[in-house]
């Protein structure tokens, strides 16, 4: 390798995963939104599903768990 080149993301050790830029479908509702809290199993909901179902998905207000894969999931803020 030379000293111009630089090693591609999947081959380097610090190697990170892109998120999709983009509108995205709600799993529930089926709209095309700007934003979805989405889990690592590939579950999307939007924000105003999320607001319905907050006391459903949530038990202590700081994470959400995922109706698909039981994974639990933090919405960012702490």
């Amino acid at each position: 390798m030379s000293a111009n080149t630089r090693p591609s993301p999947e081959l380097s050790s610090g190697a990170y995963r892109r998120r999709r830029k983009g509108p995205k479908t709600c799993h529930c509702c089926k709209k095309t939104v700007p934003f979805c809290w989405t889990c690592r199993c590939g579950f999307m909901m939007c924000q105003d599903c999320m607001y319905e179902n907050f006391s459903r998905m949530s038990c202590n207000g700081i994470t959400w768990q995922c109706p698909d894969c039981g994974e639990l999931n933090g919405y960012g803020n702490q």
